[in-house]
């Protein structure tokens, strides 16, 4: 069996956030980038421990950017995927993404692809979707828990308000979120042997962004504390309706 692991960077979620350009561009000065959680703790995990209970399986690793995302993908080799393949080109939106990963997906007879639910920069929720869509195949979304039994998963999701369990056959796709699996690190072993693991480089195919960035605003900066005298209602009643305008 044949997996596709898609891998994005992100920044840390240290990292101090400011723009650009006109605040069109988030600036990169100084940013650690790390693999993006949920395809790393979630997503990536959840298909090596399948490898570990079958032999056979294979995980391959996807992501969509420029070499400096090299360093994020040899992490995730060092956790456990097989090899490699890099869409050289700057990451763009979702629709754009989601048309390089799938273009390679169809020459790569996957059986099952894994993404993360979402990313923690962007939060779109939206390449596993556009994925499957491209590809033709079943789409489950927020997956917490993932069963295989010969070519039927039984896939357990979150709805509101509860769990769907659903059963679909191979192949599918799949995003994957908390409970899933649990976080690893890479052991020594691992890290050796991400150096020699193959890393494919692959042009882009001709695709469109169909959405831009205008700009980017930071949050209000949040206000000082106040503290109201115990006795004081008449006063926290008056801050609660005029400031905070909760009642």
């Amino acid at each position: 069996m044949k997996i596709l692991v898609c891998v994005s960077k992100s920044p840390d979620t240290t990292a101090k956030v400011a723009f650009t350009d006109n605040n069109t561009k988030f600036d990169n000065n100084g940013v650690q980038w790390i693999i993006n959680p949920y395809d790393e703790w979630y997503a990536l995990v959840r298909a090596i421990e399948l490898k570990e209970a079958n032999a056979a399986v294979t995980i391959h690793l996807i992501t969509v950017g420029l070499a400096d995302t090299d360093p994020i993908i040899r992490k995730a080799l060092a956790l456990g995927g097989d090899e490699a393949i890099r869409v050289n080109v700057e990451s763009q939106d979702s629709f754009f993404i989601a048309s390089q990963i799938a273009e390679v997906a169809k020459t790569g007879s996957y059986d099952l692809i894994f993404t993360g639910k979402e990313t923690i920069d962007f939060n779109g929720s939206s390449i596993g979707g556009m994925v499957a869509e491209f590809l033709q195949l079943p789409y489950i979304s927020l997956a917490t828990k993932f069963d295989l039994k010969e070519s039927v998963t039984t896939i357990t999701k979150e709805i509101e308000g509860g769990e769907e369990i659903c059963e679909v056959v191979l192949p599918i796709v799949v995003s994957c979120q908390k409970g899933m699996a649990e976080a690893r690190i890479p052991n020594m072993r691992g890290i050796m042997s991400a150096r020699t693991k193959p890393l494919k480089v692959v042009e882009p195919v001709i695709a469109n962004s169909l959405t831009s960035i205008d700009n980017f605003e930071l949050p209000p900066a949040k206000a000082g504390v106040k503290l109201i005298a115990a006795d004081n209602v008449e006063e926290l009643v008056r801050l609660l309706r005029e400031e905070a305008k909760v009642i």
